[in-house]
Order: C-alpha cells, then sequence, then structure tokens
C-alpha cells in the first residue's frame, strides 16, 4: 500500500482526478464516479482525490465536498486540492494562500485539507512568504501537509532548502507532467530530487491526455475536449507505446489505459499516478491497476518501447 513519505497518509495506488467534475462530468455522474471509486479502493487504503481551486471556479471542490457529506464518508477519504493562480497577480503571496485555502474549506466542506499544493510556481513571491503562509495553515491544523506542483527541480530544490533554512513545514510531494509518453521533462532531474529528498509524487496526464487509452489514432475523430492535447502522441513512437501496452494488457485481461497506470505507479519515485474518467465506463477502464502486477518484463518492455 503506498504510503505518502514523510506523512501518515496511507493512500490508494491510483488517484482519482477531479477535474472533470463539473466539467465533462455533472454533479450525478460525478457522484456516480466517486462512488464507483471509493468501492473499488481497498478497504486497507485511503481513497485519495485531486482537485484544484481553479477546476470549475471552485466547482469540483464543491461538488467533491457535497458527496463527501452527503455520504459520511470524509474520514476515509484523503484530500487534496490546490493554490490555483487563477487571475491572481501574486498568487502564492501569504494573504491569496490564506484566502484560497479558506475558499477550498467551505467548498469542500472540510476542516483541514490533508495535500495542499501550490498549484504552479510564483517567482514573484519570495519563497520565504509562500512557505511561511503554508506553515501557518498547517499550525492552525487547516492543512495537514503542503506541497508543490509544476516546479522545476530547480525551484523545488531551493523552497526545500528554504524551508530547512526557516524552520518550517516544507514539501512533502510533487505534481508533475509524467507518463509513458512524457518521460525526459521528469525523469531527466525531476525524479532525482523527489528521490534524494525523500518526496511523495502523483503525476498528472498520467494517461497522456487520454492517449494511451488507444482511442486516438491517425486518420480517427474522437469527440472528446482532451482530442487535441493527445492527438501530438500519434506517430511513430506512439504507435510503439500503444503496441506494447495492448501485449501486456492481453496477458492480464485489462486494458491498455490500467496497464500505462500501473507501470506509472512502479516506478521508484512515484506514489500515485492521477487519472479520471468522465464516465462510469471510462473509470471502470483504469481500475483494473489497482490489483494489477507486472512482471519485470513487462515493465522493462513498456520503458523500451516509451525511450
Amino acid at each position: 500500500m503506498p504510503q505518502l513519505p514523510g506523512t501518515d497518509l496511507t493512500v490508494s495506488d491510483l488517484c482519482l482526478g477531479g477535474n472533470v467534475f463539473g466539467w465533462t462530468a455533472d454533479e450525478p455522474t460525478s457522484f456516480a464516479l466517486l462512488d464507483r471509486f471509493l468501492d473499488a479502493v481497498p478497504s486497507t487504503q485511503s481513497p485519495f482525490v485531486d482537485t484544484a481551486e481553479m477546476y470549475g471556479d471552485g466547482v469540483s471542490e464543491t461538488i467533491f465536498g457535497s458527496w463527501m457529506a452527503e455520504r459520511g464518508v470524509r474520514d476515509r477519504m484523503v484530500v487534496a486540492t490546490k493554490a490555483s493562480p487563477g487571475d491572481k497577480e501574486h498568487p502564492l503571496s501569504a494573504p491569496e494562500i490564506r484566502a484560497a485555502a479558506e475558499r477550498s474549506l467551505r467548498n469542500l466542506q472540510v476542516d483541514t485539507i490533508d495535500l495542499y499544493y501550490a498549484h504552479y510556481d510564483d517567482e514573484t513571491t519570495p519563497l520565504e512568504e509562500t512557505l511561511t503562509a503554508f506553515d501557518e495553515l498547517v499550525q492552525a491544523g487547516k492543512v495537514r501537509y503542503a506541497a508543490a506542483s509544476n516546479y522545476s527541480a530547480k525551484r523545488l530544490t531551493e523552497a526545500l532548502d528554504t524551508a530547512t533554512q526557516l524552520g518550517v513545514t516544507g514539501y512533502v510531494a510533487l505534481q508533475p507532467h509524467y507518463n509513458l509518453m512524457e518521460r525526459e521533462g521528469y525523469e531527466a532531474e525531476l525524479a532525482g530530487v523527489v528521490a534524494d529528498r525523500g518526496l511523495g509524487s502523483m503525476p498528472y496526464f498520467g494517461l497522456a491526455r487520454g492517449f494511451l487509452t488507444g482511442k486516438y489514432r491517425a486518420g480517427e475523430t474522437i469527440d472528446s475536449p482532451r482530442a487535441k492535447g493527445a492527438a501530438q502522441y500519434v506517430g511513430e513512437k506512439g504507435d510503439r507505446v500503444l503496441s506494447a501496452l495492448a501485449e501486456v494488457a492481453e496477458a492480464h485481461t485489462v486494458t491498455g489505459a490500467a496497464v500505462a497506470l500501473r507501470w506509472l505507479a512502479d516506478q521508484p519515485s512515484v506514489t500515485a499516478p492521477i487519472a479520471s474518467g468522465r464516465s462510469v465506463e471510462q473509470l471502470a477502464d483504469l481500475l483494473p491497476m489497482l490489483d494489477l502486477v507486472l512482471t519485470d518484463e513487462e515493465r522493462q518492455r513498456l520503458t523500451d518501447a516509451s525511450a
């Protein structure tokens, strides 16, 4: 079972992305997605859900919060959200972080956010101010742990060093862009920082904007808001990766999407990849990754295909 390093949070192997709540999934569908996810996660793990202040301008958080309140399951969940830039001039300034956290707490109908991310780096605000603001939220019991999303290796290292120098709460995790089609940006530098500093890693776009589901191929038109993003991966490498996924998936009688997420979860520095579905059927294709066991040879086949 994945333990988020440096914390007491035991999370599910898959983190459910809440970006679809109120966007491509209306509230009833979002409730159904959350119900299905809760049901699928083993009782020894805490279902891990990721959202953000900027998803639907708070709609995603509000839907997730209403679901937790209606089902009475807050204590079972690990809740992650983010202080987002929006149209803020200095999004990670102390006043903005405080205001964002209070808004998210209201939207989510919770007293404490388990994992609270800086959604994007903000070089207009001193790291000292940002980290002190996160620390104040932790000391007040409004946030359990702070984390970073979309930070470069250099800035992440600076933030970790600054927190140590100040004696305040440091980031315990990173949310990077990482998947079978996008490896270099994470593996070149960020993975080393994550491993060396004992951080957790929750990659987003775990399915390469849906490309790794296998439904986006040359000459095919798919009705999806992710189609344009997925189309960038169509080509020789994409074909190679999809072929390897199909081969491994067939051996386990699961989907290629489940295999892609399992490969990601099995990477040494990764705690839990983030993925979402806009329907219960789409989510069902991903859930077998929770108990899928790949052989070393299968993992290597995928690693080689995506090189």
